[in-house]
């Protein structure tokens, strides 16, 4: 018997047994096109299929656990990095960030809907508490013409939601005002379950002066950033 005979037997023996082609190719040292010719016709048991089935989920697995590794390590590196590129903020730019934060997320007057006053709606908790630092630092709003409203699913935990906004806001939970969503929450949805702590509205009293102030504010950036 031909050594080439040997190694074909073997490898049909090996695949039988429910082994892989990489793992036979560790044993029989062919090329992998030779291998694929030997083997088209060698059947495989439920129990061998199976095997194979879950050895190549676990390398899938592998794969995707090592290709997310990669990415929040480079993720990691690219924040720490633009993290520093931010010095210290001056009076003067974070004026100019809250106007584009109302631009974005504030209430607008119209031709049709006047005496608007500022009225901010989000549920990014970053966001909210630089607003209010806005308000407060830079617009000097103190805090009893602040009016605090949480938005939220009625069929959700919104006791929990009220005392997680209450330490973002820094004020007590019964100053924040409840306000349910009749729709049902949407499954599809990620920011659900403990992820979900509905919409934080803020509002400030008798400030519709004020909004239109902030619209002469956006006005002139984007005259001076020649967009009009």
């Amino acid at each position: 018997m031909t050594v080439k005979l040997k190694e074909k037997e073997l490898a049909i023996k090996l695949r039988r047994r429910g082994l892989s082609y990489n793992e036979i190719l560790r044993k029989v040292p062919v090329a992998k096109s030779s291998l694929s010719l030997w083997l088209k016709s060698v059947g495989l048991a439920k129990k061998q299929k199976q095997r194979l089935t879950k050895k190549k989920l676990a390398a899938a697995r592998r794969g995707w656990e090592a290709r997310r590794n990669k990415r929040l390590v480079s993720t990691t590196l690219i924040k720490d990095k633009a993290r520093a590129e931010i010095k210290n903020i001056s009076k003067r730019e974070l004026w100019l960030m809250g106007i584009m934060l109302h631009w974005a997320e504030g209430a607008k007057e119209k031709q049709w809907n006047t005496g608007v006053g500022v009225d901010f709606n989000n549920s990014d908790p970053l966001m909210v508490s630089l607003f209010l630092r806005w308000l407060k630092e830079i617009l000097f709003i103190s805090q009893r013409n602040i009016i605090h409203d949480l938005y939220i699913h009625e069929t959700a935990d919104w006791e929990k939601a009220r005392q997680y906004w209450s330490k973002v806001i820094k004020i007590h939970p019964n100053k924040i005002r409840i306000y349910f969503k009749k729709n049902k929450i949407n499954t599809k949805r990620k920011n659900r379950g403990d992820s979900y702590h509905g919409l934080i509205r803020i509002k400030i009293r008798r400030s519709t002066d004020l909004n239109r102030k902030i619209s002469g504010w956006i006005e002139g950036i984007c005259k001076h950033c020649g967009v009009v």
